[in-house]
């Protein structure tokens, strides 16, 4: 049979009625007819990529495959494409497959398209295409940039035209927050999310980053990131430059402040607490100098730095002991790490040595003196009595 300029629009009528006359015997569900099973799967795809849709039959009879859109208009008849959408392709086509390409998916695309087979009653199965729009790049913004230890920031991640809606996870470092979370939808079906986080930072948070991460099935790894820039007060210790070991009369001291903070401390002062520093004492910067120490010197002794978020100090505890006779214990540290110039006070001190070498010279020199005139003493009486013969035997103990 010849077919005529009019020939397309010929078999497109007759795709018509013979869809109509199948859809009169009220076809809605996959039925199996004689053996013959219908199959189909649902498919997700992201917007402006492909989808592909496949209509499998199970021992077919030689019966029409074909597919519908959303609409129930025939995108496939058989290997012929009625529909005027260059964006459907066949892919394949055979007794037992009729399977079809759509690029550039868009949300008008969403919706349930049927695969249909020609038997008696005809058989169909339903294909939904869901399509997915990932969010674009999250906004992450906060309160304020600088906040001061112990007070509470902001931070916000908004995931915006999304479909469907993402959801918002926080991470502080490794460890997981959780926030406030708050979805819009808009008149194209899209959705907007917006998660709120709400911390107490300490110094420990400064420069640790803080993410929003978004988890949608369109996309993976979409995050935004900031680094948590947080202010608090000094951190101050004393420490004793010399001498290394107990402080003793006749010599001289030298403390070194250290002070750090956010911001750096643009003031460091020493102070004697409940007195006034001696006069010759020489302070220049964060040290602290006093030569030819004395007990009058003894006190405690305090370096105070100060920044815009507050102030704070160490103590250090100045004892003065005689001049060197024993060899010194080494310092050691108090319980309260306020420095003590008397540490190792009360502790079993080391015998000194060259004391019991002295002790023992004298004991030695007595004995020895002793024993010198104990040897003058006999060797006297020996000889009176060599002298006297038989009447020293007599005298001797007269005397």
């Amino acid at each position: 049979m010849a077919i005529t300029g009019n020939g397309s629009l010929t078999i497109s009528l007759s795709v018509f009625v013979i869809s109509a006359a199948f859809l009169l015997k009220g076809a809605a569900e996959t039925l199996s007819v004689e053996g013959q099973n219908l199959g189909t799967d649902n498919v997700s795809v992201i917007e402006g990529e492909m989808a592909t849709i496949s209509c499998r039959v199970k021992n077919n009879d030689d019966s029409v495959i074909q597919l519908l859109n959303p609409n129930r208009q025939t995108i496939y008849f058989r290997d012929v494409r009625p529909l005027k959408d260059s964006r459907f392709q066949l892919v394949n086509f055979s007794d037992n497959e009729l399977r079809v390409s759509l690029s550039n998916v868009s949300l008008s695309d969403e919706g349930r398209y049927v695969c249909q087979l020609y038997t008696d009653p005809p058989q169909e199965a339903y294909a939904d295409i869901t399509v997915l729009v990932p969010p674009g790049s999250p906004i992450m913004d906060s309160r304020e940039d600088v906040v001061s230890e112990g007070n509470e920031t902001e931070l916000t991640c908004t995931a915006m035209g999304s479909k469907p809606a993402a959801s918002i996870r926080w991470m502080k470092g490794e460890q997981e927050l959780t926030g406030e979370m708050t979805v819009d939808e808009t008149y194209d079906r899209m959705f907007t999310v917006t998660s709120r986080l709400r911390l107490i930072v300490s110094k420990e948070d400064d420069g640790k980053p803080v993410s929003c991460i978004i988890d949608h099935p369109a996309v993976k790894d979409l995050r935004a990131q900031r680094y948590l820039e947080v202010l608090y007060q000094p951190e101050v210790k004393i420490v004793q430059a010399f001498p290394e070991g107990l402080t003793r009369e006749g010599e001289n001291l030298e403390l070194t402040c250290i002070a750090k903070g956010k911001p750096q401390p643009y003031q460091i002062s020493w102070l004697r607490v409940d007195d006034d520093v001696p006069s010759h004492t020489v302070i220049t910067g964060s040290d602290l100098f006093i030569e030819n120490l004395n007990k009058s010197y003894n006190g405690t002794y305090r370096c105070v730095a100060s920044n815009t978020v507050g102030d704070a100090y160490d103590d250090y505890i100045l004892f003065v002991y005689d001049a060197p006779t024993t060899i010194p214990t080494p310092t050691t540290l108090n319980l309260d790490n306020t420095q003590d110039s008397r540490a190792g006070e009360g502790a079993p001190q080391k015998i000194d040595h060259a004391v019991i070498g002295g002790v023992v010279a004298v004991v030695m020199f007595a004995i020895l003196c002793a024993l010198i005139v104990l040897g003058r003493y006999f060797a006297r009486h020996k000889g009176i009595r060599a002298h006297l013969g038989p009447l020293a035997v007599t005298m001797l103990p007269l005397a």
